[in-house]
Order: C-alpha cells, then structure tokens, then sequence
C-alpha cells in the first residue's frame, strides 16, 4: 500500500492511499506548480510513504500479560458459569456441553482441566432427582464448584464493582459518545465488558441503576444499549502524557524527536511520516464524525487513531483483541482496514501475537519495563487470583513428587477421594440445565450471597423449560507451536 501525503504551509495535511504492485520504497519530494505563482498560492510538499508489510518487532514485556491471561483463561470462563447460577455449581455432564465456550477441544477431559486448579475448583456429589429417567442410573451426579477461597475473591470482586458502580457508568458513557447513533449493540458490549471492568449483568443493572442515561432499544440488529443523557464534561480525549528527554538542560531540540518504545527502530522514512502524522493537529473523537472528513485523509486516520486510544484508556489493562475493534468499525468510523492502520503507528499501539487472536496495547500506558502505570484495584485480586491458581500448581507438584519417591503426604486433595464414573457429553436425559439464558435471565445476576448451601438441595437446579442448545461448535485456534504438539487452549 502506498500512503501519498502532501503537506501546505505545514498546517495542512492530506493523505490519500493507492495501490501499489510493489509497495517497498518511501520517496521524498519538493512539488512545484506553475498555477501557484499566478495566483499567489503557496507552495506544497508532496510526501509519500509506502507502509505495507510493515515488520512486528516483538516486545516481551508487554507481550508477558497476554501469556499471564491466557493460563487463567479456563479459570475466568468456568468461575463466571459457576457464579451464573443460583447454587453457584454445575453438574459435570452439563458443563460437558460448554468445552467451545470453555475452549476444551477433545481429546482433552474437562475434569482433567479441573484437577489442574485444586485451590480454585473441588468436586463433589449431589443425589440424583427422583425421576422415571434415573431409576437405572447411580444415585449421585459428580459436580463442581468453587472452594472458599476462590469464592472470597469472588465476592471482593462483586463488592468492588458494586462500589465503582458510577465510574463504570461513566465509563461506559464515554463509550457511547464514541458511536454515531449514541448507541451499541449488546451483543457486541458482552465481548468486551470484562476488559472495561463490567460484570456480566452489566446489562440489567446498568439500566435499573441509572435509568436516566441509559435504556435498552430494539434495533433491526438486536437489542443495543443506547445513551439517554451525557455529561458533555466527559467528552475530554485523554491527554498526552509529556516525553521524558532526559536532558540535562531544559531547552528547545534543535532536531524533532519521536517518542518510541525501547528497543523500537524505524526505518528513517517511515519515522518521517510519523512526525509529519504529529504534526498535524488533534481531532476530538468526541465531538466529530466520520463524514467531517474525506474518506482516505490524513485528519480521518488522526480521528481513527484518537479513537482507538480512547478505546483502550478505558480498558482496565489498557489493552483489548483487536476483533473486539473490528466489531465496533462502522460504529465508531474506524477504516476497514484497522489493523494496518494500528500497525502503521508503533508510538501509539502495538500490537501482540501472543494467543489465539492478536491484542493491541496502548504504548503510553505502560513503562519501558512493561509495567501497568495506572493498576485498577479489580487487578489486585486478580494478582490475588493468579497466585492461589500457583499455590494449586505446587501442591500438585509436590504431590507428583510424592508419588515417585514413594512418600505420599497424608493431607491429600478433597478431589482425590472422590470415585468418578465417566461422564458422557450426550448422557443428560431430560436434565434441565437453565444454561438456555445464561446472561438474561434473573438467575444469571451476580448478586447472591456466598453462604455454604445444602448440597442436599439439589431441586434448586432444575428449572422449567426445555434443553438447551449449548455451544459446541468446533472453534478453530491458532498453534503457535510445531504442528506434532498439543496445543494448549488456555
């Protein structure tokens, strides 16, 4: 791809893209026309830039929180179906139907994944339901929940999104303005909810706490959130954060200076267009649109940027996927070409290779050590949460120890006591399983007290209703390994 831009009286830019056969070369040039001196127009530098195949180059700090979230990816997605229901477990044979949204490919056993985290899940064993279907069955059904120190964190969590209630509105009404209709399908919301903080009943309690700024909508697409009433205070973009020169002497640089992450060379054209690109003046996201600009300028792709930052600073870890972006392109007036876009600027994004799909980071949200600058406090318990799933890893090490030099420890795992019988994914009879609404229905809410139940209590599982259809479509993921390897979900 071939990036023309052309400068006036270094106030004006305007790029305009085109497409080349062989996009490897940058050139720059002085332009002048002879219809500028007959009516005193001023001169014009012309700049062109090719930015296609543009090389990745690899950060590890920052690529070290995708590898810290994806091994708890497993842990995240079973403790949100737990805390969906009532009694806050499922049984084994209906959490069988959920290994696409789990993301448990066969061969792989889903208990074998549960024996992974002992201090997080135990199992346990409640009676059947006396019905005609059971009479040839055993009488207890293997099921899983969370232990109680995983169910504290859990409710740390709960209480503190209940007290940062405001500031999750506000945040999410920041959101709103960004869309041309002042409104987004929920659909799309539930995708990236968890990186903006969001709980998953995010979509009844947002609307019964703050009736007068948000309402739900019925669009030719589905449900959306749409935005009442906003405070035009919180339209501010973020502001930049100043560049460290690390001179001695305060003074003005005589050569301009690009602020790049460490390790990060540019080739010198390249970086060229991208101190033209800063130049050029800021454009609020809040207060333009899409069709303000012309279709392929520079001042579109400065708004399309500006979008995407304001996007991330409002993710709790300053980061997202980038399908989630792609998901909110034509709300939000992105190019449809996004991810070149985001490549094409390193001093603003990067984007990391690390996973299934690909994330984009906000470069000024994090140190040269790859450091978070601003923590959210939801981010402490999940450290807290991350350092109970090791404290699991070593038990079970020191129990493989155990058991190859012959000195099995008396303090055994409540799991390993347990006597399982194999689950079958279709061996569900006419079971009930209340998964058909999983984030809908008044059941799904998280706002339950964590008391120990009666395990004997088993009537509180059914449900009225039919079966559901579960997720068990095949999703494909990408091995980042050698072809002969299993390839780890999580």
């Amino acid at each position: 791809m071939l990036l023309s831009v052309s400068c006036r009286g270094d106030s004006f830019l305007v790029s305009s893209f085109l497409q080349s056969s062989n996009p490897s070369f940058i050139s720059l040039g002085k332009t002048k026309k002879s219809f500028q001196s007959i009516y005193n127009k001023p001169q014009s530098l012309s700049l062109s830039v090719s930015c296609s195949s543009i090389k990745i180059v690899r950060s590890a700090p920052l690529d070290k929180h995708v590898v810290k979230q994806n091994r708890i990816r497993f842990v995240q997605k079973l403790k949100t179906l737990l805390l969906s229901k009532p009694k806050h477990f499922i049984p084994i044979h209906i959490l069988a139907k959920c290994r696409a949204y789990l993301c448990i490919h066969k061969p792989r056993s889903i208990l074998s994944m549960i024996y992974r985290y002992p201090t997080i899940f135990e199992l346990f064993t409640i009676p059947l339901p006396p019905t005609p279907l059971n009479a040839t069955k055993s009488g207890y059904q293997l099921c899983v929940r969370l232990t109680p120190a995983a169910k504290s964190l859990a409710m740390q969590e709960l209480n503190l999104k209940s007290a940062m209630s405001g500031f999750l509105a506000n945040k999410l009404q920041k959101l709103l303005m960004l869309s041309s209709h002042r409104r987004l399908l929920l659909s799309k919301l539930v995708h990236i909810a968890p990186h903006l903080g969001l709980s998953p009943n995010f979509r009844s309690r947002l609307c019964n706490d703050h009736p007068d700024k948000f309402k739900i909508v019925d669009t030719s697409y589905g449900r959306a959130l749409e935005l009442v009433n906003w405070d035009p205070e919180l339209a501010v973009p973020l502001k930049s954060s100043p560049m460290d020169r690390g001179l001695i002497v305060d003074r003005p640089l005589k050569f301009k200076q690009l602020k790049l992450r460490k390790g990060l060379n540019l080739k010198r054209r390249h970086r060229e267009f991208l101190m033209k690109f800063d130049e050029v003046p800021d454009v609020c996201p809040y207060n333009t649109s899409l069709e303000d600009f012309a279709k392929s300028s520079i001042e579109a792709e400065k708004r399309a940027c500006g979008v995407v930052r304001e996007v991330l600073g409002m993710m709790v870890e300053k980061r997202t996927l980038i399908d989630h972006l792609t998901h909110f392109r034509k709300d939000f007036g992105l190019p449809n070409k996004l991810r070149a876009m985001i490549v094409r600027h390193p001093e603003l994004f990067y984007v990391s290779l690390k996973g299934m799909r690909d994330s984009v980071f906000l470069v000024e949200g994090f140190d040269d050590k790859g450091v978070l600058l601003e923590k959210d406090e939801s981010l402490v318990i999940r450290d807290q949460l991350m350092a109970l799933v090791a404290e699991g890893k070593r038990i079970r090490r020191e129990k493989r120890k155990a058991r190859i030099y012959g000195t099995i420890d008396g303090n055994c795992d409540k799991n390993d006591n347990i006597e399982i019988e194999d689950v079958s994914d279709d061996d569900d009879g006419d079971y009930d399983d209340g998964f058909e609404n999983l984030f809908d229905t008044e059941d799904s809410d998280l706002d339950y007290d964590f008391h120990d139940d009666d395990d004997s209590e088993s009537s509180m599982l059914y449900a009225n209703g039919g079966n559901a259809e579960f997720w068990t479509a095949d999703v494909p993921y990408r091995n980042s390994g050698d072809d002969n390897k299993d390839s780890e979900p999580w």
